[in-house]
């Protein structure tokens, strides 16, 4: 068990047998009695968000994650395959869980899979990846006043808003954690 001033963000805890990673926290003290904890949580399963109000002094139960190092081999319909670089089994992980994360997988990239009893939770991507521009739409010349952008769709078929003189073969950095252009690589 924790107790709840140790919640922060991106800390995993259970509650009423759920599994929640902390999306925001906030911890209010007015005058007198306790303090109120106040947080929002995703769902690790089923992806909804909860609002949460806890006094202090309340507990929650924490859990023990697995973390191994994995390679994204392939994809089917509804999931995504990974194997475990130190033990060579495949771990096969729902789309669900990837989330938009999914869209900057490419095939051998190494990434850290983390499991809660052999059930597959959430993937951390390295912080930029790069890909290869598939599509992009001519940049008309005279709209470079400001900061214009387009979209373009890279090799893993999700698309970047990217500056207009990006082109269709040229090779983008990525931020994985926003899904924003970088630089070109």
């Amino acid at each position: 068990m924790i107790d709840v001033n140790d919640l922060r963000k991106g800390v995993i805890f259970e509650l009423d047998g759920q599994l929640f990673r902390v999306l925001e926290y906030s911890h209010n003290k007015a005058g007198r009695g306790n303090a109120s904890i106040r947080i929002k949580a995703r769902n690790m399963r089923t992806g909804t968000t909860l609002e949460k109000t806890f006094q202090s002094g309340d507990r929650v139960q924490d859990v023990r994650l697995d973390h191994s190092n994995v390679q994204y081999l392939y994809r089917d319909d509804d999931y995504f395959y990974f194997m475990d670089t130190e033990t060579f089994d495949q771990v096969p992980v729902k789309k669900e869980v990837l989330g938009e994360s999914a869209g900057f997988l490419k095939e051998n990239m190494e990434v850290k899979l983390t499991q809660y009893q052999n059930e597959p939770m959430d993937i951390e991507l390295p912080t930029t990846v790069d890909l290869k521009v598939v599509y992009a739409e001519a940049a008309v010349r005279g709209d470079t006043a400001t900061g214009v952008t387009k979209k373009v769709k890279v090799e893993t078929g999700a698309e970047v808003e990217t500056p207009l003189f990006v082109n269709e073969g040229d090779t983008i950095r990525v931020d994985t954690r926003t899904g924003s252009y970088v630089t070109r690589a």
